[in-house]
């Protein structure tokens, strides 16, 4: 191993808090080293939060240690209290155990997981069928409430109430990494900066317990300059499956990032030398756009790949640049007789998700945030039908400076 992989995420961002500096350094300088990452399977795919902690673990893999793939099957019955002002909903295990595999699916384009070079393991495999009272003599015993008390995840719950029900997450996750030291020999916990205390928890446990070295390390959270989480948009989520953000979508998100955090995302978020984010995050003015359509297209090709990449900045220049159409702008179908027949503009809102509900889309209309075909409308009960279509068979919907949808004719 040539670079020691703790410089290359320190450089490009990634570590905010590590338990032993000094021996974690040496660690991953001398050894192959097995760490794990907890994936709570709560959704049915990953979203852009995740993927931080993913491009971490192929930097990582990369210079040639072990990633272990923890899915939560068991942890997601209960809910990690962390970051969150109130309890999580529970799922039925069904839905839980469907999640899991849909994040195995997702995990396994970016994580080489043949020849053992990756594990895929669930917690609900050890955690379901436990003892209670095995689990309070094995690891309650090395747990002050005292200590747990000060930890910030539950701090925070403090005042609204904390059932006894999430406070066990820390103890499960802490087993957690301590299971996996026993079966894989895992030395490493890794995760976002709200884990730490969890994290500390496990480190701690096979400290005193087994009397082994253990180590936890945090990521920084991507949030935008106000400190919330990047990676919601006002239709919520940006997922990593295609079919529940479109390529194009996704790679409209990055592409509409603040100025402020192109730097961060392209370090964090690509593989581009540091010296290339460098120069790019030192663009100004209308330049730190070429940035930004940098950084789109990277995370784009990363996630959904080179062509879909491709496809996304191609449509997206076919609008921003030239206003034109292009057959990767997402598109709703309707048969030539329901066009015939014409379709109200709320309606043509609602369908093409540009908006939530009618009364959303009605003041949408009103308030003068809707244009069909380069042209605002601003009566709400005004109905398109395909003798509005333009010369490419298309009606162009833009809402906002940012939200585009083409509706035709099949």
């Amino acid at each position: 191993m040539s670079e020691n992989v703790l410089d290359i995420l320190q450089e490009r961002g990634f570590v905010e808090q590590l338990t032993h500096e000094a021996e974690i350094r040496e660690l991953l300088e001398k050894e192959k080293v097995t760490f794990y990452i907890g994936f709570d399977a709560t959704a049915d795919s990953l979203t852009a939060g995740h993927f931080l902690t993913v491009m971490a673990m192929m930097h990582m893999q990369r210079a040639g240690h072990r990633p272990i793939a923890l899915l939560g099957g068991g942890t997601t019955m209960i809910g990690d209290p962390s970051g969150k002002s109130d309890m999580r909903s529970m799922l039925t295990r069904e839905t839980i155990e469907h999640n899991a595999m849909r994040f195995k699916e997702q995990l396994s384009r970016f994580i080489d997981f043949d020849d053992d070079k990756a594990i895929i393991a669930n917690n609900a495999d050890w955690l379901l069928d436990l003892n209670y009272v095995e689990f309070l003599r094995e690891v309650g015993v090395y747990f002050s409430v005292n200590k747990m008390l000060t930890a910030e995840c539950y701090k925070q719950r403090m005042e609204k109430g904390l059932t006894f029900f999430e406070f066990n997450y820390m103890l499960m996750q802490s087993y957690d990494f301590w299971k996996l030291n026993q079966l894989y020999g895992c030395q490493m916990e890794l995760g976002g900066n709200d884990q730490w205390s969890n994290i500390i928890g496990g480190v701690e446990l096979i400290r005193k317990k087994e009397q082994k070295p253990a180590f936890g390390l945090t990521f920084k959270l991507l949030t935008t300059s106000e400190g919330i989480k990047m990676g919601k948009t006002m239709k919520g989520a940006v997922w990593l499956d295609p079919e529940k953000t479109s390529p194009y979508e996704f790679y409209q998100y990055w592409r509409n990032i603040e100025d402020v955090k192109v730097e961060e995302c392209l370090g964090l978020l690509t593989f581009l030398p540091m010296e290339e984010v460098r120069r790019l995050g030192a663009l100004e003015g209308a330049q730190i756009n070429k940035a930004k359509e940098v950084l789109a297209y990277e995370i784009t090709k990363i996630v959904h790949g080179e062509e879909e990449a491709d496809k996304a900045q191609k449509a997206a220049k076919s609008l921003f640049v030239q206003g034109g159409k292009s057959e990767d702008i997402p598109t709703t179908f309707y048969t030539k007789e329901e066009l015939d027949e014409g379709k109200d503009l709320i309606t043509l809102l609602v369908d093409t998700k540009l908006a939530a509900s009618r009364s959303e889309g009605r003041r949408l209309i009103v308030q003068g945030g809707v244009m069909v075909n380069d042209v605002k409308v601003t009566e709400f009960d005004r109905v398109f039908t395909t003798a509005d279509l333009d010369e490419e068979g298309a009606l162009l919907i833009k809402k906002g400076k940012k939200g585009y949808h083409q509706v035709k004719a099949n």
